[in-house]
């Protein structure tokens, strides 16, 4: 997560969540941020065995307002999502 341009996005760091509370805690986010109108934010999922990770992008792909997301190409326990703050 030492991006320049990343570190500056509102992040959450979901290392020790299990896949059910990694999936509440990143709708919980994704609800927090439109509500704070970020258009980009940073989830970090970590690597482990994926678990996280496929929760985590299961979660971003049902939200309507995420318009995509997408791994880090320099970390990929790290995800990327970006928001449309102009959905209602």
């Amino acid at each position: 997560m030492d991006d320049i341009f990343t570190k500056s996005f509102p992040s959450i760091d979901l290392h020790g969540y299990d896949a059910n509370s990694a999936k509440v805690a990143t709708n919980d986010f994704i609800n927090d941020s439109l509500i704070l109108k970020n258009s980009q934010v940073l989830i970090v999922h970590g690597k482990g065995m994926g678990i996280v990770k496929k929760a985590v992008h299961e979660a971003l792909h049902l939200r309507k307002e995420v318009i995509k997301y997408h791994t880090m190409n320099s970390n990929d326990g790290c995800t990327i999502a970006y928001l449309n703050i102009d959905k209602e």
